[in-house]
């Protein structure tokens, strides 16, 4: 019988060897690659661009801050914001308006309106005027009281379709508007779902009060664009801390608050129309 060579293995240690380290040649015996996770992109709003208000001065010496300027500085669908605060005899007295929504949200005081419509009416602290100017109108915007009347008035484009259409005016007033209270932050809803404010345009528009250290979290739809408005106190949109007045740029998709004091911010935002839009002076067409 033939003896194996000395240096040979026998088919029990061959086993064992096989057994103690796969071989790379065979791929059923091969351990799977490791992969990392794949790390989540960050939302577009986790450093936002902060804007800063221009002072100016409108109608019959009202002082306005001036967040969104028009005149190709404007937010599609966002033609012209302003942060106001006005006392007798300043105010806006009666002008021409066409191709856009003027939309004014009360803070604090009074506002009264008329127009060539034949309407007039008063709103208070929380309310809301909606002018919408179509093919064209004239109103006026005065205080209501001897001030300061504070609030914010926003110019929200037509699409080109609704440009002629008939001007309409409503008036809301702060009560109709719904609140929820959830962890430290009241959002009220000035647009919105449960709000009885219809705009031509997807838009919505809350007021939100933070607790010091709350937070709010939102996701806002894709193509969305708009801005978040601290009103009173500091408050951090992602990584970016803004203080009283400051206004950070927000697009669709998450976003973050988080209250750094007792805070008061507004935000804002709305589907673009993807429209030119030219604003001059009192008209956007």
């Amino acid at each position: 019988m033939r003896r194996a060579p000395a240096d040979a293995l026998s088919r029990r240690e061959a086993l064992a060897l096989l057994g103690a380290a796969p071989l790379a040649g065979f791929g059923c015996l091969q351990e799977p690659p490791v992969r990392s996770p794949r790390a989540a992109p960050p939302s577009p709003n986790a450093r936002p661009t902060v804007l800063l208000a221009t002072p100016a001065v409108d109608g019959r010496g009202a002082h306005v801050q001036r967040i969104l300027r028009g005149g190709g500085h404007h937010r599609d669908p966002f033609v012209l914001l302003d942060h106001f605060s006005v006392a007798p005899p300043a105010g806006f007295p009666m002008h021409p308006h066409r191709g856009f929504e003027a939309f004014t949200y009360m803070l604090d005081g009074a506002f009264e309106h008329r127009d060539n419509l034949g309407n007039e009416s008063a709103v208070s602290t929380g309310g809301v005027q909606l002018f919408t100017s179509g093919r064209g109108a004239w109103h006026s915007e005065m205080p209501g009281t001897p001030g300061p009347n504070r609030g914010l008035q926003l110019w929200v484009n037509l699409p080109r379709r609704l440009k002629t259409m008939e001007p309409r005016y409503t008036a809301i007033h702060g009560r109709e508007l719904p609140e929820t209270h959830h962890r430290g932050v009241r959002t009220r809803a000035v647009v919105g779902p449960g709000s009885p404010v219809h705009l031509e345009t997807p838009v919505r528009y809350l007021d939100l009060a933070l607790d010091p250290g709350s937070a709010y979290g939102d996701a806002l739809p894709a193509r969305w664009q708009g801005l978040v408005l601290a009103l009173e106190g500091a408050v951090k949109v992602g990584d970016v801390t803004l203080s009283e007045g400051q206004t950070a740029l927000v697009q669709g998709g998450e976003l973050g608050l988080r209250a750094l004091s007792r805070a008061r911010a507004v935000l804002l935002a709305g589907l673009p129309h993807d429209e030119p839009i030219a604003h001059r002076g009192p008209f956007v067409d």
